[in-house]
């Protein structure tokens, strides 16, 4: 029987990755993936936010709220894969109690981002279709910053809370963190004692960001979708539009939603937690760049335009 803890008794400052430890000797080949997710979403992301930025004609809230999902996209793999690469080619894979917290900062930072901006783009698509006299006041900056700020706040607040509270627990069992990043319940599950608020306010977050905006983000649609059928005007345009960002808000939301479940109600095995959570830090990152540059028109002209063989 586990004997109680003791008041005196240390905390780990240190943790090792194990993520990806029991495939063994074949181990260095998922670094093959890994490098192949990162040049797709560094290349895919970087080329949408220069053909937006260069070209005159996309400087429109739509396009620019795009380029902000794909750099918020491109910002992941370029702070962990290089890491993880490490972990997987050179088995550097030991990482402080504060970096840890720092990487879990960014990595669910960079999550509620992307909820955020699918948010945005919706409102955005809803002002363009059901009130499009009056889109431009209501995307104007000192309009449009009055959604951005609540939520940019409310994401801060649920993260910098999360963080914190994995920052109080005492870590005396095990340094070893079953994932190949500081994800959050990940890192609580090594927890010597009760992690229940832990969970509880992870719990939270999801529903109070990831929930919160998947059905605004419905309610907004269904509002475009209804009002698309009644006018009959512009409909193939405006519905092709919106198809666009139901595709990448299923494929976000479906990936945020299932990873962070998963911890919560142990529905899936250790190595599917850790293959289902890889999943959705990088694959989002690689897909969104490449269905906004095929399905937008205005975007794939303006890519085709820059290529040779196209001139």
């Amino acid at each position: 029987m586990m004997e109680p803890l003791k008041k005196n008794i240390s905390s780990h400052q240190y943790f090792i990755f194990s993520g990806f430890s029991e495939l063994g000797a074949l181990k260095s080949f998922i670094s093959i993936p890994f490098l192949i997710l990162f040049f797709v979403s560094l290349f895919a992301n970087s080329l949408l936010i220069y053909v937006v930025i260069s070209q005159r004609s996309l400087h429109s809230p739509m396009y620019i709220l795009i380029s902000c999902l794909s750099f918020v996209d491109m910002c992941l793999p370029l702070i962990l894969i290089p890491n993880l690469l490490l972990n997987i080619l050179f088995n550097a894979s030991g990482i402080s109690l504060s970096s840890c917290l720092v990487q879990m900062f960014f990595v669910h930072f960079s999550g509620t981002c992307q909820s955020t901006l699918l948010l945005w783009m919706a409102l955005d698509r809803y002002f363009a279709i059901c009130r499009p006299l009056s889109y431009h006041d209501h995307m104007s900056l000192p309009r449009f910053l009055q959604f951005v700020i609540p939520l940019l706040v409310r994401d801060v607040v649920m993260i910098v809370t999360v963080v914190i509270l994995a920052g109080k627990v005492l870590y005396c069992f095990s340094n070893v963190i079953n994932h190949c990043v500081c994800e959050h319940m990940a890192l609580v599950e090594l927890g010597c004692g009760s992690t229940a608020i832990n969970s509880l306010v992870g719990l939270l977050g999801v529903f109070l960001v990831t929930v919160f905006d998947f059905l605004c983000i419905t309610a907004s649609y269904i509002i475009i979708f209804r009002s698309v059928m009644r006018s009959g005007k512009s409909s193939a345009k405006a519905l092709h539009t919106c198809v666009t960002h139901i595709i990448i808000i299923v494929i976000s939301l479906t990936f945020a939603l299932t990873a962070s479940l998963s911890y919560q109600m142990n529905s899936l095995p250790s190595a599917g937690r850790v293959f289902v959570s890889s999943m959705l830090l990088f694959l989002p990152s690689c897909i969104n760049p490449i269905i906004y540059g095929v399905r937008t028109t205005e975007i794939r002209q303006n890519i085709l335009k820059m290529l040779p063989s196209y001139r």
